[in-house]
C-alpha cells in the first residue's frame, strides 16, 4: 500500500537519506541562507513573501521585515495579536547534474523549512532587536554609531517586522563529488 503522505508529520521528508544530518546542520544552514520565502493563508488565500531574514537561534525565531503598509503587515495584523501558523523556506541551488536519461537529472541543492507561529514585532525593544540581527546579518562588517546612524524611532514607525517561533524544521542537502561527470553550474555563461 502506498504511504499516505498527508497522515505524515508536516516537517517529515520523502527522502530521508537527504536528510540534513542533525539540528546543529539545520542552525548553521538558517544562519548564513541568503534569503527565504514566508507563506501563510488568509481567507483561505496562499500567499508568500520572499524576503532577507535573520535566524535568532537563542529564541528559536527568525525574523523578517517590510514596509509599514502592504500585503503581508496587513494579515499579521487581522489577527489582533493572536499568532498565525506559517511555514518558512530557504534554499540554494548548487551545480546541475546531467544523466544519460532525461528522468535522471537532478540539482545538488541545499534547503531548511520551518513550521511555526508568526507575529507581529509591536513593542520597540523588540523591533530593534529584529532589525539589528539583520543589520548585523547582512553587514557584518559594519557597526552602528560607527559606520552609520543607529535605528531611529521614526524607522520604526515605518517598518513592519515579523516573528516566526519556530514549532518544527526539517533540513534537505544533496551534494555530489567534486568530479561528477558533466555538473556545472546555472546559467551557462554564453
Amino acid at each position: 500500500m502506498a504511504k499516505d503522505y498527508l497522515d505524515q508529520p508536516y516537517h517529515a521528508l520523502r527522502r530521508a537519506d537527504r536528510a540534513m544530518a542533525d539540528d546543529d546542520q539545520i542552525r548553521l544552514y538558517l544562519h548564513r541562507a541568503a534569503y527565504g520565502a514566508l507563506a501563510v493563508v488568509h481567507d483561505g488565500q496562499p500567499f508568500i513573501n520572499s524576503n532577507l531574514f535573520a535566524y535568532d537561534e537563542a529564541n528559536r525565531a527568525i525574523y523578517i521585515h517590510t514596509a509599514h503598509v502592504g500585503r503581508t503587515q496587513a494579515i499579521f495584523a487581522s489577527t489582533d495579536g493572536a499568532p498565525l501558523s506559517v511555514c518558512f523556506s530557504t534554499f540554494s541551488m548548487g551545480r546541475m547534474l546531467p544523466a544519460d536519461e532525461a528522468l535522471e537529472f537532478s540539482v545538488e541543492y541545499e534547503g531548511v523549512t520551518v513550521f511555526g507561529e508568526g507575529r507581529l514585532v509591536e513593542d520597540e525593544e523588540g523591533m530593534r532587536h529584529a532589525l539589528q540581527m539583520l543589520l548585523d546579518k547582512y553587514a557584518p562588517h559594519l557597526r552602528p554609531g560607527r559606520d552609520y546612524r543607529p535605528i531611529v524611532e521614526e524607522e520604526l514607525k515605518r517598518t513592519a517586522v515579523f516573528r516566526i517561533d519556530i514549532r518544527q524544521w526539517s533540513g534537505k542537502k544533496k551534494e555530489e563529488s567534486p568530479s561528477f561527470p558533466g555538473a556545472y553550474h546555472y546559467p551557462l555563461e554564453p
